[in-house]
This record gives structure tokens, sequence and C-alpha cells, in this order.
């Protein structure tokens, strides 16, 4: 299999050309969207842009929730492959893979391994340090543990220990719901309480001030190569769950407007960090690029949103490439796993 470097990025002059049309006329793809999280909204928006790429590309497409139906459908007529547009811990936290593996059926991404290691930020985040892959410093912090010590005591320490500003989010989420940038320690307690409402850890991490960016990995029969950044503006400074789904709230510049020294660095960290995890076919990584054009992971995606305004999506366009063709290669190589599996 080829590499290439981090700041060589997919165009489509690249494209490996892998699946001719008339292979995929048979193909059969069930697309999982919707799920019980609080992410149920976006994920049903991803699922029927997925469906409608596929759809465009000539690959026969169905879209269905994970549900009590979902089993009986895979048994009595599996599909050829599946994408996973689920959010959230449904789609994320490496259940329903290790289902989708029981069942025998292939489907896009990683496994159920990795998957459960990078929603887990905090254990994500341990691998990557100890990778020599930057991410901000962090203490995790489980809910029950915040009430037997002391609320104002730990406050205290964390303060102490790692400094004002500081980045408040759930240990496992999604979309910036429960996150918060607090500024002054008076807004740490309902900082901390607001993310409670979405998981029983919290993530306690170092705000590290500069340009947010997305770098989309993919993997279409090359090795894994990091497509162009896109920059992230909110208006308030801070990409949460508002701002991600919001018009007006947010401007989006892709590529990003990275410096010729942080272009590549970006990339190169990007790569770093999806290998480090062992994720396969595609992921989005999170990075904070600070004053010095240092990049800074603050986590990696595996089930990365496909709506009109998502990341993803957004970096194929700056690409040159078109959304239905990436699709269409990443489930043929999915389902070309479950074919020489069995050879």
């Amino acid at each position: 299999m080829g590499t290439h470097s981090a700041d060589d990025p997919l165009q489509a002059a690249e494209w490996p050309d892998l699946v001719p049309r008339d292979a995929t006329a048979e193909l059969r793809v069930l697309v999982l969207a919707g799920g019980l999280s609080y992410e149920r909204d976006v994920s049903l928006k991803s699922g029927r842009r997925v469906l409608d790429a596929l759809r465009s590309v000539g690959v026969e497409a169905e879209l269905r929730d994970a549900d009590v139906s979902l089993l009986p459908l895979l048994r009595e007529d599996p599909p050829d492959a599946v994408v996973i547009a689920l959010h959230g811990s449904t789609g994320e936290d490496g259940s329903l893979r290790g289902v989708l593996d029981i069942c025998d059926v292939p489907y896009v991404g990683c496994d159920a391994r990795s998957s459960r290691l990078a929603w887990d930020k905090p254990s994500a985040k341990a691998v990557l340090r100890e990778g020599g892959i930057p991410t901000p410093d962090w203490v995790a912090l489980p809910h029950d543990r915040f009430s037997e010590l002391g609320a104002v005591a730990v406050l205290d320490r964390i303060v102490d220990r790692l400094g004002l500003p500081l980045m408040i989010k759930p240990a496992q989420g999604g979309s910036g719901l429960g996150a918060a940038v607090v500024r002054d320690p008076g807004a740490l307690p309902a900082a901390m309480v607001g993310c409670f409402a979405y998981d029983s850890t919290a993530l306690v991490e170092r705000y590290v001030p500069g340009m947010d960016v997305a770098v989309s990995v993919v993997d279409l029969g090359d090795g894994p190569r990091a497509l162009p950044a896109v920059e992230i503006v909110p208006r308030n400074g801070v990409y949460d769950y508002a701002a991600r789904y919001t018009a007006g709230l947010t401007t989006w510049h892709a590529p990003a407007r990275l410096s010729a020294t942080a272009a590549p660095r970006v990339a190169e960290t990007a790569l770093a960090a999806h290998a480090a995890l062992g994720l396969r076919d595609l992921s989005r990584v999170d990075l904070i690029v600070d004053e010095d054009d240092r990049p800074h992971v603050l986590e990696v995606n595996v089930s990365p949103g496909m709506t009109e305004t998502s990341l993803l999506p957004l970096a194929v366009n700056a690409a040159g490439l078109d959304f239905g063709e990436l699709l269409r290669t990443l489930v043929v190589r999915a389902s070309q796993r479950r074919t020489l599996g069995r050879s």
C-alpha cells in the first residue's frame, strides 16, 4: 500500500482508480442513522445526506434506524456494507460495530475496539500523549469523585494545576453538547453542572487559544491521506452545539487559512492521531493551532457529521472531490473486507 507525505493533501486529479462504476451495480448499502442519543436529529440529517450521495453515483442504498428491526433485517437480508451515520454513543462507542461484527456485516470505519478508544476522550488523549502527539493537559473528573472530595476544593486544585481559562466538556459525547469555556473561577461550578447533564465524567482541559481546525483523514486504497484542513470561526468564540447547527453563528474556511509552516504540521499531526488510535477508512481530527503554529489535538471523531455544514463534506469539496464517489469507494472497500475474510 502506498504512502504519501502529510503536506500532500488528496486532490481530485489523484483519485484512486479503484472502483469502476459498473462494479457497484449490484452493491446494496444500509445507511444507519437516528438512534436515541442527544444527537439524533443531526444523525438523521447526516444519514439522508449520505443516502442521497450514494444514490447519486448509482449505489442502491436504504436508510434505517438502529432499532429493534435492525437485527432481523441483518439476519434475513444482510446488506453488502453498512455506513454508520449515527452520532453519539450509539454510533461511536463501539457497541454497534461489535454487533455488526457478530452478524458478519462489514461497515465503513474503524473496528469496535478503536471506536471505543476514540470515543472516550481521556483514554484517547492518554494514547496520543504516549505517542508524542500534542494534546492539551487535562484531568478527567467523575461526578461521584467531584461530590465525595468536595466540589470547591477539587475545583480550586484544578485551577491551581491547569490555570485559566479551562475547557469543560463531557468525557464521552459530541456536537459540543455540554461544552463550555471557563475564564473566571466563579463560572466553573455552573460549567461542571452543565457538563454532568450529558455525561457522568467531565473532561477538564487546559484551554489553548488559537485557530480551530478540523482535518478529515480518508483511506481510498492508497493509505490514509489528510484532506484540506477546515478552519472554524464561531461568532461567540466557542464551537458549541448552537454554533455548529444554527445558521449564521459560525464561518468556515475550506481550506483553512494556515501558514506555510502550520499546514504540513496540522496534516502530519492528524495522520499521526488517526494511526495512534488504530483507525480505518475515515476520521475527523479536531485541533487547535496556537500562535506559534503548533497543532494540539483536541479529539478524534470516528463517525463525523455528514450534513451540508459538516466539516468532512466541506473538506471533500475543498479537495475538489465528489462526496458520492468518495463514499462509494469506501463502501466498496468495506464490502471487500468480508469477501477477503471468507476467501
